[in-house]
């Protein structure tokens, strides 16, 4: 097995509880490597650091597996990442629809599973782990079967960009027998015909689950405004709630249909309706027109993909929730989020804070959440922490 030498003073993250080798931190590779190989890593004076996989395409270099040096990489090896994760799963989480395997924050860095009922949905996306796809799927589907969960189909959603600086093609497609790809799911009382083909990602936002629940107790005999609804889901739960007007948008017709779709599943098509359109444009129209809601939901998609894009994404979260703000009747709720993991906390605050101040209303927090626990956040891997979520009361200056 090769050896990669980190530089003196580098490996910082690493030795903090990161996960992740950037190819700065480099100081030399000894023996044949090939992309996608694992290495023992150790650092300048020849401490171990532990076993990952190299990529010399990609700025991540080296992806740790194991922190314990000289580990066999075998199957019992990754079936025991596999157990943990699960075990995890059963005592957090309600386990018919959940993501299983969340790369890093589960020590197996790159690669992400999600469960919806009985079909698993798989996301590979750094090369040394694509070659233990189907090893890693064969082991999952084993361990879930000893708990007499037994899995109908495999579906691969591997068409993320991200493959494509790990020097990969984006791929997607059947891994085994082909079968129906509208699955349907059920998730705090709400039905989901989930579309993992052609959905966004893995076809649905499971890590938003107990933040759609908390926004249910606020809904009873509310108008309530969704916005960035997707499929639906936020939506739903307020009408599975007792809203008694939900109005659920999205810029993509084909997120409005399958929305209407599940709305339709679940009884909600009179009380629940969905619109395509551009919520930056709707908003200030909404307001123009007096509209008032009791509760706003904003769920926008990441703002945010890079660093390079953050004085723009705050302008808009900015505008966003300030417009938000204007459509929420004194004395009801604002749910807000942002799911982009370089619009850390302080700085998402700060955003919404300047945003009441702009608008000259004073903010009253009913809660602050993250993502779901089936998408745990490892600390001192901070990529493992994105979603940040908030519910306020919006009230007029006294």
């Amino acid at each position: 097995m090769a050896i990669v030498t980190l530089k003196k003073g580098e490996g910082r993250s690493l030795k903090s509880g990161g996960m992740w080798i950037f190819d700065n931190e480099i100081a030399s590779v000894s023996g044949g490597v090939l992309n996608g190989d694992l290495v023992e890593v150790q650092d300048f004076d020849g401490y171990p650091m532990g076993t990952g996989f190299i990529n010399q395409n990609s700025k991540i270099r080296v992806r740790i597996l194991t922190r314990q040096s000289g580990q066999h990489i075998g199957r019992g090896f990754l079936k025991s990442r596999i157990k943990d994760a699960w075990e995890y799963r059963k005592k957090t989480v309600d386990t018919k629809s959940c993501r299983i395997i969340f790369g890093e924050a589960d020590f197996l860095p790159g690669f992400v599973v999600d469960k919806f009922a009985d079909v698993l949905v798989v996301q590979s996306l750094a090369l040394g782990i694509d070659r233990l796809k189907l090893t890693l799927v064969e082991l999952i589907k084993e361990v879930l079967l000893e708990d007499g969960i037994s899995i109908r189909g495999v579906y691969e959603r591997s068409d993320a960009k991200v493959r494509l600086s790990e020097g990969m093609e984006r791929v997607k497609g059947f891994l085994g027998d082909a079968f129906d790809t509208d699955v349907e799911i059920m998730e705090n009382g709400v039905k989901y015909k989930v579309d993992i083909k052609d959905g966004q990602k893995t076809g649905f936002f499971l890590d938003q689950k107990y933040n759609r629940l908390a926004i249910q107790k606020l809904c009873k005999g509310a108008s309530v405004l969704d916005c960035f609804t997707h499929t639906g889901s936020f939506a739903l739960n307020a009408g599975i709630a007792g809203a008694v007007r939900v109005i659920g948008v999205d810029a993509s017709e084909l997120a409005v249909r399958q929305a209407e779709e599940n709305a339709g599943l679940n009884g909600l098509g009179d009380r629940v309706q969905f619109m395509c359109r551009d919520v930056f444009e709707l908003l200030p129209a909404l307001e123009k027109q007096g509209e008032r809601f009791d509760v706003v939901v904003l769920d926008p998609p990441a703002f945010a993909k890079s660093k390079s894009a953050l004085k723009n994404a705050v302008k808009g979260y900015r505008e966003i929730n300030l417009r938000a703000m204007r459509l929420v009747k004194p004395g009801g709720f604002l749910a807000t989020c942002s799911c982009s993991h370089f619009m850390d906390y302080e700085l998402f605050t700060k955003t919404i804070r300047q945003a009441a101040a702009n608008v000259h209303k004073r903010l009253r927090q009913v809660e602050y959440r993250t993502q779901s626990p089936d998408h745990p956040i490892l600390w001192a891997a901070d990529e493992s922490y994105y979603l940040k979520f908030y519910i306020f009361q919006v009230c007029e200056e006294k």
